[in-house]
């Protein structure tokens, strides 16, 4: 269990499913801390848990492939594309979207506060779908350096 000193342990000491700690709190330092050491929270409760998969997914966008399908749907005009226009909307409506299978959601009062103030400093950023003037999808995350940390959720 994690104290209130900004400290991780190694991340490559997380165990086979890529948890690492829990613990600790939300702070602005503490959350930058971790993305830039490769760790992410997650909520069980009113707990933190921090993780540290392996693999991880990642994506390269140089080698990133968009099917004909999908080309389809961007060349359509269906949606507008939008970056940090409605970010308190996005990450709210993350918190609220209801998914298939899962009571509730990790965003809690103390997520959603801290991931604020990382949009406030100028880390947290988010991409909206719009369609017909309506907010119809959207994620968030956190770039450090050259490095964009995403953070998807469903539906709006």
């Amino acid at each position: 269990m994690l104290s209130n000193k900004l400290i991780f342990p190694p991340p490559e000491e997380a165990d086979e499913d890529g948890v690492l700690c829990m613990g600790g709190d939300m702070s602005v330092k503490r959350l930058l801390l971790a993305y830039s050491s490769g760790i992410f929270p997650w909520y069980e409760g009113n707990v933190p848990i921090w993780w540290n998969p392996d693999p991880r997914f990642v994506l390269f966008p140089p080698e990133l492939r968009i099917s004909k399908s999908m080309k389809q749907v961007l060349k359509s005009d269906i949606f507008t594309i939008t970056c940090n226009t409605a970010f308190l909307q996005v990450i709210r409506n993350c918190k609220v979207a209801i998914r298939k299978d899962q009571v509730g959601t990790w965003i809690n009062e103390e997520v959603e506060y801290a991931y604020n103030q990382l949009h406030k400093l100028g880390y947290a950023i988010s991409y909206e779908a719009w369609q017909n003037d309506i907010l119809v999808g959207g994620f968030y995350g956190l770039k450090i350096g050259r490095v964009f940390f995403a953070k998807v959720c469903s539906a709006m």
